[in-house]
């Protein structure tokens, strides 16, 4: 099975080797391709250097990186998450078995939530409202 995992990326230079490194030790294997949307802090060179497939979205705004990256890349399993070091990779591949054993088509994570900095004024609020109305359309816990 080829796995891709996917890193959208604006000035995430302060944790992105982590990630990486990160996902070299759970997915050894793995494609990690990093999406530089413009970033003014070396990102992209630091990701390159730690050994991910840099690729650049000049569009601004992650909803352009997001589609541009699943437009790109060609996998079985694809595996999107954050440059910022907030979820637990090493979780990733016990989601992974979760979903090749049940046959699942999406295995969704939840944030560890260890630094506040990481996030924007409001940000937190937005995704609990977000949560909450996927999991009322969609029929989630």
């Amino acid at each position: 099975m080829r796995v891709a995992v996917l890193i959208p990326c604006y000035n995430e230079s302060a944790s992105i080797v982590s990630v990486i490194k990160d996902f070299q030790r759970y997915l050894p294997g793995a494609e990690i391709y990093v999406y530089d949307n413009n970033s003014t802090d070396g990102t992209g060179r630091k990701a390159a250097k730690a050994g991910a497939i840099v690729r650049q979205e000049l569009r601004q705004g992650k909803g352009n990186v997001v589609r541009r990256m699943f437009a790109d890349i060609d996998a079985d399993i694809y595996v999107m998450t954050d440059g910022d070091g907030t979820y637990d990779i090493k979780r990733v591949p016990d989601m992974i078995a979760e979903l090749r054993e049940n046959q699942l088509d999406m295995v969704v994570g939840a944030r560890a939530e260890t630094q506040d900095e990481c996030y924007r004024a409001g940000h937190r609020s937005g995704n609990r409202l977000l949560t909450k109305m996927v999991n009322i359309f969609l029929g989630g816990g």
